[in-house]
């Protein structure tokens, strides 16, 4: 008899034991989930920045967000390059062309820039021209151009203006913002936000490839 109640006060203990693990499993599971929906939901590193370099919805990344200007011809502008030269649309007539918006402080744009400098001189031989206007041009030339040199840039860097920028950015602050352009002076695609490498580069080829028949004929 003794023996028995032994095992049976045993045996409630163990039980005992059980259900309180139990309860400090399922306390423990449901303070848990709601932060794993949370990280779930959490906005991907793959996003577009605006000009004060934060993150924004991710539908505007890539060609997320089309500009008004897909389709027609680049508007003109006449810019002040770095060494206070004016530099024109009108001087890449007959080329494709990328005109690239950017910002010193705009991370993204930083990533960009030197893939965008590889495939100027990658593609060099089809006329391929690239241009960047600095969207922040009141920091000065020397701190962009300081900039620009420690990314390994050596196509044109332009200083923009009001009147530009009305035209190009239609009052939207994401950057980059990158415009291409083909031979015939027609924007084909424009892209917001930071692509990948591979995104970009299938963009210039298409800039490349879509006047070539025009070129050809001249």
């Amino acid at each position: 008899m003794r023996r028995a109640l032994l095992l049976l006060t045993m045996a409630v203990g163990v039980a005992l034991v059980v259900c309180a693990g139990w309860q400090n499993w399922r306390v423990a599971h449901e303070a848990v989930r709601p932060q794993q929906t949370r990280a779930a939901q959490r906005p991907s590193s793959a996003q577009s920045y605006t000009a004060q370099g934060t993150a924004e919805s991710a539908d505007l990344a890539g060609d997320g967000e089309a500009s008004e200007l897909q389709g027609k011809l680049a508007p003109q502008f006449s810019l002040l390059d770095l060494e206070g030269k004016r530099v024109s649309l009108g001087q890449f007539k007959g080329h494709p062309l990328v005109i690239n918006y950017w910002g010193t402080y705009c991370g993204p744009c930083r990533v960009e820039m030197p893939w965008l400098e590889e495939f100027s001189r990658k593609y060099a031989s089809t006329g391929l021209a690239v241009v960047g206007i600095t969207y922040d041009s009141e920091v000065g030339r020397e701190k962009i151009a300081r900039m620009t040199r420690g990314l390994g840039v050596s196509y044109p860097i332009l200083l923009s203006d009001a009147a530009t920028e009305k035209a190009y950015l239609s009052g939207t602050a994401v950057l980059p913002m990158s415009f291409y352009v083909d031979r015939t002076g027609r924007v084909i695609r424009t892209s917001a936000g930071q692509g990948s490498k591979d995104e970009l580069e299938a963009r210039v080829k298409e800039s490349i490839a879509a006047g070539a028949s025009v070129a050809g004929g001249r």
